[in-house]
C-alpha cells in the first residue's frame, strides 16, 4: 500500500505544516531576543549604577596587655573522700550520725546487729581466761618439775589458740560497727534501722573538704609549660564572678597513650566548703611575664586556606569603603585574637559583616550592636 510523501500531501496539510514551522521559528526568535535584551540592560545597569553600601560594625585595633595562660577544664575531688560500706551483712540497729554533720575520726556512724557475735566472743573470752589460769598453774608446776615440757607446751599453745579465737571474733563483731576513718562531712545516709545491708553496698559518704584537689588534663605539647607550685585560678558556673586560687601540686610523670594528654593535680583551699567533689571547673594557669598584643575581636578575622584576612574601613571618595588585608594571627584569649603582622595600631577594622565584602565595597557603619570582645567570657544564665 502506498503512502503519501509531504509533497504528495493535500494542500491543506502542507499549509498547516508551514504555519507550525513559522510559529516555532517566531517563538525561538523571541526567546533569543529577550535574553539578548536582558543581558544588554544588565550590562548598562552595572556600568552606570553604583554598588549599594553594606552595613558593618567597626572597631579600632589597639594594643592590650595579655597575661600568657593555659586554659583547661577539670573536676573537683576531695582531699580524702570515700563511700563507706560494711564488710559483712547484717541488720541496721542504729544510725549514729546525722546527714550533713561533721564527723570526727573514729566516730561511730552506723551499727549492725552484733548480739550473736558478742555472745560468742564472751564465751571464747571465758575459755581464754580459763586457759590463762591453767597456763599460770602449769608454769608453776613446770618450775617444780611436776609436769613435763611437752605438757607445758601444749597448755601454752591451747591458751594462745583460745586468745586468738576470741580476738578474731572480736574483730568480726567490730565489722558490724561503721566508723569514720578520717574527719569529714557526712553525706546522705542511704539506710535506716531495720534495713538489711549486704557487703560492699555504700551506706554513707564521707568527704574531707577543708582543701580539695582539682584534676585536669593538658595536651602533651603543654607539658613543659606547667610545673608544681604554679598558680591556678578556678571558676565555677555555680558561683559566677568568684575566683578560687590554688597551686599545681602534681604533674603526672607519664602521658596517656590513648589521648596524648598529661594529668595534672592542683590543690585549692576551700573556705566555707563550697567546693564539693564532682563539680565541673574552668581553670586558668598563668605562665611567664605579661606581653602586649595588637588585639581584635575574633569575628574580625576570616580564615582561608591561603591566609587570614581582615577588611579595613578606609575613607575615600564617596565615604568609607572596604579594603582587604592579609594578617598573621597569634594566640587567642576569650573572644579576642592577637594580630602579629599586617596591621597597625589605630586602624579602623570591620569586626562583623566581612563575609559579604570585597575590595571597594561601600560601607555603612552601625555600631549599636558590636560583636563580643571579652578576654574572659562567661556563660550567660537566663
Amino acid at each position: 500500500m502506498a503512502t503519501d510523501t509531504p509533497m504528495d500531501a493535500p494542500p491543506s496539510t502542507r499549509r498547516r505544516m508551514v504555519v507550525m514551522l513559522l510559529a516555532l521559528g517566531l517563538l525561538l526568535g523571541l526567546l533569543v531576543g529577550f535574553n539578548l535584551f536582558k543581558n544588554v540592560m544588565i550590562g548598562r545597569s552595572l556600568q552606570g549604577g553604583q554598588e549599594p553600601p553594606q552595613t558593618v560594625t567597626t572597631d579600632q585595633a589597639r594594643m592590650e596587655r595579655w597575661q600568657p595562660a593555659l586554659s583547661a577544664v577539670g573536676t573537683v575531688r576531695a582531699i580524702r573522700g570515700a563511700d563507706l560500706a560494711f564488710e559483712v551483712p547484717g541488720v541496721v540497729v542504729k544510725v549514729e550520725a546525722a546527714a550533713g554533720a561533721t564527723a570526727r575520726e573514729g566516730q561511730l556512724l552506723v551499727t549492725l546487729n552484733d548480739e550473736a557475735e558478742q555472745a560468742q566472743y564472751r564465751a571464747l573470752q571465758a575459755a581464754a581466761d580459763l586457759a590463762k589460769v591453767t597456763f599460770r598453774r602449769a608454769k608453776e608446776q613446770m618450775q617444780s618439775r611436776i609436769i613435763s615440757q611437752a605438757d607445758y607446751d601444749g597448755i601454752e599453745a591451747d591458751l594462745k589458740a583460745k586468745e586468738a579465737s576470741a580476738q578474731a571474733l572480736k574483730a568480726a563483731a567490730a565489722k558490724k560497727r561503721l566508723t569514720a576513718p578520717f574527719p569529714g562531712r557526712v553525706g546522705i545516709i542511704s539506710t535506716s534501722p531495720g534495713a538489711y545491708v549486704t557487703p560492699g553496698t555504700p551506706v554513707v559518704s564521707l568527704q574531707q573538704l577543708d582543701q580539695v584537689f582539682v584534676d585536669f588534663a593538658l595536651p602533651q605539647r603543654d607539658m613543659g609549660r606547667v610545673k608544681p607550685g604554679q598558680k591556678v585560678d578556678l571558676a565555677l558556673d555555680a558561683f559566677p564572678g568568684r575566683t578560687f586560687t590554688g597551686r599545681v601540686t602534681t604533674v603526672n610523670p607519664k602521658v596517656d597513650g590513648g589521648t596524648r594528654n598529661v594529668q595534672v593535680e592542683a590543690t585549692f583551699a576551700n573556705p566555707g566548703q563550697v567546693l564539693v567533689p564532682g563539680m565541673f571547673a574552668s581553670l586558668t594557669l598563668e605562665e611567664g611575664a605579661p606581653a602586649s598584643y595588637l588585639t581584635l575581636p575574633q569575628t574580625a578575622v576570616t580564615y582561608n586556606p591561603y591566609g587570614s584576612i581582615i577588611f579595613l574601613a578606609v575613607q575615600g571618595q564617596g565615604g568609607l569603603h572596604a579594603q582587604q588585608a592579609f594578617v598573621t594571627t597569634g594566640p587567642t584569649r576569650g573572644d579576642q585574637v592577637a594580630i602579629l603582622k599586617g596591621l597597625e595600631p589605630g586602624a579602623l577594622v570591620v569586626t562583623s559583616g566581612g563575609m559579604k565584602l570585597r575590595n571597594g565595597t561601600p560601607l555603612k557603619v552601625d555600631n549599636r550592636v558590636k560583636p563580643a570582645s571579652d578576654p574572659s567570657p562567661a556563660p550567660q544564665e537566663k
